[in-house]
């Protein structure tokens, strides 16, 4: 059977949508080949014909889901100021810990990008100085930016580890509170020197 042109490119995009749900809801390191292939309705031996290994795929589905998760905490260039609230508000929210297949991949896999060779964490450690600088062009102070993106992966992991929606929500509606009152959204040069640290 002969397939079209484009059946190869869709298929690799298949199987790194699917490797992404999997992957931040399962882990990356537990799911095999065959198993990823599975969902995409393939064999695992086709799975070759796309990555030469596995930790090449897992070092595209990183480079994939860092500039995902920049998107998610900080926008994008377009994104006006008071865009930023709305941002954290959406990121520290019962909908993004209760699904972490679609959701952010520094909780999720963070301890398997730190675990990956150099060229995974070397992609990674760009995609952050990226999202580091967004935060710091804003809130106008290096460190404040590099905490800020801290809390928010930290309270997202910590919301994940525990069994009640209750506690699950103080904790996120705690970093929320946070932010605020340290005026990291605050763009006014005023209340950025009058910031608690």
């Amino acid at each position: 059977m002969r397939y079209p042109k484009t059946h190869k490119e869709e298929t690799r995009k298949k199987l790194l949508a699917n490797a992404r749900a999997i992957a931040k809801k399962g882990g990356f390191d537990t799911t095999g080949v065959d198993e990823l292939m599975a969902a995409i309705g393939l064999t695992g031996g086709a799975f070759y014909g796309h990555f030469p290994t596995k930790e090449a795929l897992f070092g595209e589905l990183v480079n994939e889901e860092i500039a995902n998760s920049i998107e998610m905490l900080a926008g994008d260039e377009n994104s006006p100021p008071d865009h930023a609230a709305q941002l954290l508000r959406s990121y520290l929210s019962s909908k993004h810990a209760m699904h972490p297949e679609t959701g952010c991949v520094l909780p999720t896999l963070g301890p398997e990008i730190a675990r990956a060779g150099p060229a995974v964490k070397a992609s990674a450690e760009q995609g952050l100085k990226r999202l580091q600088n967004s935060w710091s062009g804003r809130i106008g102070d290096p460190d404040a930016a590099w905490a800020l993106i801290a809390q928010c992966v930290g309270a997202l992991l910590l919301s994940r580890c525990v069994e009640s929606e209750r506690m699950r929500k103080e904790i996120l509606a705690s970093s929320r509170r946070f932010i605020d009152q340290t005026h990291a959204l605050d763009a006014s040069p005023q209340r950025r020197g009058n910031r608690v640290n």
